[in-house]
């Protein structure tokens, strides 16, 4: 049962990891996009550098840390919640952070929104934090490298079939958390980042997490984990 001792004793590292992350989003994607122009990118690419940097080393870093040093879902979710409001803000003054903010979507802001959410909820089937991070990893580690490998072949976003190879690798050897039921999320999650028109920080998690969810409620020997 989550305490408010817990919230309290979680209060210093969520400091830390707050940090953290904002030194990646204003310094270390910043840092990714200027290399990546200085190089020959278009700033267009550029921007999908700087975003999926913030995938791997924000999202993805931070979410594998929380069993290692959260007590409790409530502050990481008022972080990312704080976060999500961080990014929204310059859509709707129009001074993006260009760095790796596209004006033509806010998928950045979902992110952060089903992050923190899927996180909170999740929490209170499963406290040791796993059954949230496997689909949030899912989205930040598994999406993060297929944009990389596309942005590399083709220089723009699109959904070319390399970038999907290469996130079902990342994601089979995550979902291996999860055995037979994380194998199945993880090639259904790569099935769903390729529909067109639909904001993949949404659908990865959520139809990875409906897998897992289900396999844990009603077939539980398929969610032994191999790692």
């Amino acid at each position: 049962m989550m305490t408010i001792n817990d919230i309290i004793s979680d209060i210093p590292i969520t400091l830390i990891m707050l940090v953290w992350v904002v030194f990646v989003i204003m310094y270390l994607a910043k840092w990714t996009y200027n290399y990546a122009v200085a190089h020959g990118r278009t700033p267009h690419s550029a921007t999908y550098f700087g975003r999926k940097v913030i995938h791997f080393f924000a999202g993805g870093l931070v979410a594998i840390l929380l069993p290692y040093y959260f007590k409790e879902p409530v502050l990481p979710f008022i972080m990312a919640l704080a976060l999500a409001t961080f990014c929204y803000i310059p859509h709707k003054t129009g001074k993006l952070m260009f760095w790796f903010q596209d004006p033509d979507n806010i998928y950045e802001v979902d992110f952060a929104i089903a992050w923190g959410l899927i996180i909170f909820i999740t929490w209170f089937i499963d406290r040791t934090f796993w059954l949230g991070i496997i689909p949030v990893l899912f989205m930040a580690w598994g999406d993060g490298i297929t944009g990389i490998v596309r942005n590399l072949r083709y220089g723009r976003r699109v959904k070319g079939w390399e970038g999907s190879v290469a996130m079902l690798i990342v994601n089979t050897l995550i979902g291996l958390k999860f055995g037979a039921a994380g194998l199945i999320a993880a090639v259904a999650s790569t099935m769903v980042e390729r529909w067109e028109g639909m904001d993949d920080n949404i659908t990865v998690p959520v139809i990875s997490l409906l897998i897992l969810v289900i396999a844990k409620t009603f077939a539980p020997n398929l969610t032994i984990g191999l790692w």
